[in-house]
């Protein structure tokens, strides 16, 4: 009797260990199970992230090469001689953001009936979607000289509905609007504009970094944008804003229109703000932007943290950064290759056009102030330097004429 027990006894634990054995298994391939099934999951989910992303990469528009076709939505009387051109894609598709302080090329006719005449300007907006802004100063010249070409078709003959071929953004010299240091804007007359476009970016963005905006004119009639002005200044405090007028009229109300009688210089700045622990951008005429440039530098202001734009080729050379490198006294012997010709530069010629142009030798040009590229040339002995970084990139052995200066004997194709 007692082996029977002993047997059953047995039995059932032989029968126990084989179901614990099963139940552990089970449980080891529900386990298997669920994990594998996290894992499929997982896969999915990233598989479906990188889908997603692939997606939205191929809605992101790129920069287009060449030209493209704009049609111009809006055309707005800004001051007496500034408007404002709002331009959209004529094909309808999307377009790519911009830096705030690029500009865009236009390609324009010619008024003499041949050719083009190639011409940058800012974007004086910050991004919205679809369309883009500049704003263009009527260039009245002096009496005797002929009226700005470019200036003078957009104001006379461009109207809304019209097309106008334009390059993607592009320069060098933008703000970051990531970038947590305070800043100065300085904008002079028209150079207002890329300054303008920094501004209104990082109100958009709601930045909390100290802002000081210093904007020179001569008087109300010419204050471009006065009434966003006025309205950024008044929604947010932490925007220091200061507009000068040189010129003040009888009917201009200093507190209302203006806030200091004379025009943005390094004493100001000196006076208004709290330190000199800033990084300044500037943009205006020639001798603002010299003024500006010695007096920052003068005042312990690292040239790292000076960033201007010069707008044509006065403002180049008043704001020079580089300078020949010939000893004193030597010349550099320029060949032009295709044309057959050789010429002494010693510096006093100005740029490699300029020198170029004297030698009655033809180099098709646009802005004259290193933005458009138009004026590059292959260079094919020699080296160059610039009289400010250009603001478009370049490619190895190439030589943009218009900010060229050379370091020795240099051989250009042209």
């Amino acid at each position: 009797m007692l082996w029977t027990y002993l047997g059953a006894a047995l039995i059932l634990l032989v029968l126990a260990r084989l179901l614990l054995g099963l139940v552990i298994r089970f449980m080891q391939v529900r386990a298997d199970a669920q994990r594998q099934s996290m894992e499929l999951r997982q896969f999915e989910e990233n598989l479906a992230t990188m889908r997603e992303k692939r997606r939205l990469l191929a809605e992101v528009p790129l920069a287009w090469s060449g030209f493209r076709k704009f049609v111009v939505r809006r055309k707005q009387i800004e001051s007496a001689d500034v408007c404002s051109y709002t331009l959209v894609p004529h094909d309808g598709k999307g377009l790519p953001d911009f830096k705030p302080g690029q500009y865009l090329t236009f390609r324009l006719p010619n008024p003499n009936g041949t050719g083009h005449v190639i011409r940058c300007y800012s974007i004086s907006d910050r991004a919205h979607e679809g369309q883009y802004r500049v704003t263009i100063k009527r260039v009245v010249p002096a009496p005797g000289a002929p009226a700005g070409v470019s200036s003078t078709y957009f104001h006379d003959q461009l109207r809304e509905g019209d097309i106008v071929d334009v390059r993607a953004p592009s320069g060098q010299f933008f703000l970051d609007p990531s970038d947590p240091d305070p800043v100065v804007l300085i904008g002079g007359g028209i150079g207002l504009t890329p300054i303008f476009s920094m501004l209104a970016t990082l109100v958009h963005q709601r930045s909390r970094r100290p802002i000081w905006f210093f904007y020179g004119v001569r008087n109300r009639r010419d204050h471009v944008f006065k009434q966003a002005l006025a309205l950024i200044a008044r929604d947010n405090p932490h925007i220091n804003l200061r507009i000068c007028y040189s010129r003040a009229g009888a009917d201009d109300l200093h507190g209302a229109d203006y806030h200091v009688q004379g025009r943005v210089t390094i004493e100001l700045l000196r006076q208004q703000l709290p330190s000199n622990n800033f990084r300044f951008y500037y943009c205006g005429p020639g001798p603002m932007m010299e003024a500006l440039t010695t007096g920052l530098k003068e005042w312990g202001v690292p040239e790292g943290h000076l960033h201007f734009e010069a707008f044509g080729p006065s403002s180049v050379k008043r704001v020079s950064l580089a300078t020949s490198e010939l000893a004193p006294g030597a010349a550099a012997m320029v060949t032009f290759r295709k044309s057959g010709l050789t010429r002494a530069w010693d510096g006093a010629q100005g740029s490699l056009l300029e020198l170029a142009e004297r030698a009655g030798i033809k180099i098709i040009s646009g802005c004259r102030a290193g933005n458009c590229g138009t004026c590059v040339v292959a260079l094919h002995a020699g080296d160059v330097t610039y009289v400010q970084p250009p603001g478009i990139p370049l490619e190895a052995r190439t030589c943009l004429t218009c900010l060229a200066h050379p370091k020795g004997d240099v051989t250009l194709d042209a």
